[in-house]
């Protein structure tokens, strides 16, 4: 019965939320606040999913300055999740792929996400270069999945090298964002679904002088010892791999 329910509020909730983001869009399209006006949407929805969400901002970020966030992707309960915790004036990057999904794509793109074709270097390196310039440009932070795809259980997999050359060509901080394991937490049919944690770490400079795959290892590290720290507290009994970047 209550996956039941669960199911009904969730068609009702992509009906009227396209609707209206569609509306939003259409009278402000590409607007630097639309993702977090939906974001904050979407994240309500863990709600009707059960879920406690916690978001912990270290005092450090403060809103409005640009930035570029890199947080672990888990699975597609991140959409109820994480996305609650952008704030305004950021943007995703998504795989241009996302574009032809029906309304949720044209949603998303007309939001004024950044959308990458990850199967062109060519045309992939000039978007990345393309948004640390409208950062630089319009005070604009980002917001990226570092590991490239989800990670389903598997702990924090290796790094992209993508956003920390953003963050280097547009001169600003990167944000470590560090989410709680979800793996298998979710039930439909259950009630309570648990906690999630969300920690938003303070901003790191990264520099010319900074050895950039070091860098990326060592932000690797460090939200891998996060994620496990969070895991701990709530009481999940997962052991996070801490893979190290190889790309």
């Amino acid at each position: 019965m209550v996956a039941v329910v669960r199911l009904l509020l969730l068609v009702l909730f992509f009906l009227l939320s396209t609707i209206a983001g569609l509306i939003v869009c259409i009278f402000r399209p590409f607007h630097p606040n639309n993702v977090a006006l939906f974001g904050k949407w979407y994240g309500a929805v863990s709600k009707i999913l059960g879920i406690t969400v916690e978001i912990r901002r270290d005092p450090a970020i403060q809103v409005g300055e640009p930035y570029v966030f890199i947080a672990n992707h888990q699975n597609s309960l991140d959409l109820f999740t994480l996305s609650g915790s952008v704030l305004p004036r950021t943007v995703t990057i998504g795989k241009k792929s996302l574009k032809f999904i029906p309304f949720f794509g044209q949603l998303y793109w007309l939001s004024g996400n950044i959308l990458i074709d990850r199967n062109d270097k060519a045309k992939a390196l000039n978007t990345m270069q393309a948004a640390a310039e409208r950062i630089a440009q319009q005070k604009m932070s980002v917001w990226m999945f570092p590991e490239g795809t989800r990670s389903y259980g598997r702990g924090l997999l290796p790094f992209k090298m993508g956003a920390f050359h953003i963050a280097l060509e547009a001169n600003v901080p990167l944000i470590p964002v560090c989410m709680s394991t979800t793996h298998q937490q979710f039930k439909l049919n259950r009630w309570r679904n648990g906690k999630v944690i969300i920690q938003m770490l303070a901003p790191v400079v990264l520099t010319k002088d900074d050895n950039l795959r070091q860098f990326a290892k060592n932000m690797h590290q460090q939200m891998a010892a996060q994620i496990q720290q969070l895991d701990a507290e709530l009481g999940n009994d997962y052991t996070s791999q801490q893979i190290q970047p190889t790309e």
